[in-house]
């Protein structure tokens, strides 16, 4: 999914502006910034979960990711960690912003 480079690039900060940025405008300001990094740690979790970040991974491979897969992994541990302030929706727009971030860094090529 991404190399070394691709990490060094990526800054959790600007990812956070970036998707607070990106969401709709009744979205705008509904979640704090440890929130919205919440929710990407999460991600990445499901990412490693499936051995997208594994180094060894043969990087001419296609990762299809399931949007649906992982909202709904999301929301398991957001009840899990008994944080239920978060609908699929607002997930979604979440996951999909922070898609949007690496794509703008060129991870994803």
């Amino acid at each position: 999914m991404s190399s070394d480079k691709d990490l060094i690039q990526y800054d959790e900060d600007d990812a956070v502006k970036y998707i607070q940025n990106y969401l709709p405008q009744e979205m705008k300001g509904k979640y704090s910034s440890d929130e919205i990094n919440y929710i990407i740690d999460i991600v990445y979790e499901f990412y490693e979960e499936k051995g997208y970040m594994d180094e060894d991974a043969d990087e001419n491979v296609i990762v299809d990711i399931d949007e649906d897969e992982i909202v709904s992994y999301v929301l398991k541990n957001t009840k899990k960690d008994k944080i239920n302030n978060f609908s699929a929706e607002d997930i979604a727009f979440i996951i999909q912003g922070e898609i949007a971030y690496c794509e703008s860094l060129g991870i994803f090529e």
